[in-house]
């Protein structure tokens, strides 16, 4: 016979593993005010190719000369 530990089942949870999930793993969370007036930085990508076009310039170049 096989000891289990004792996981109480939930039952709006369709799925058979995610009726043996803990209760908190289910759980929703809110989202906080601080999140609806963080500002989203648009220019991540431009940041990231300038970088990135930087280090490839001092790269190539570095090898040539």
């Amino acid at each position: 016979m096989r000891n289990r530990t004792l996981v109480l089942t939930t039952e709006s949870a369709r799925h058979p593993f995610r009726q043996r999930l803990p209760a908190h793993v289910l759980r929703v969370m809110e989202k906080s005010p601080a999140s609806k007036a963080r500002v989203v930085d648009d220019d991540n990508d431009w940041k990231l190719f300038g970088l990135s076009f930087c280090a490839f310039f001092i790269a190539f170049y570095s090898f040539i000369s």
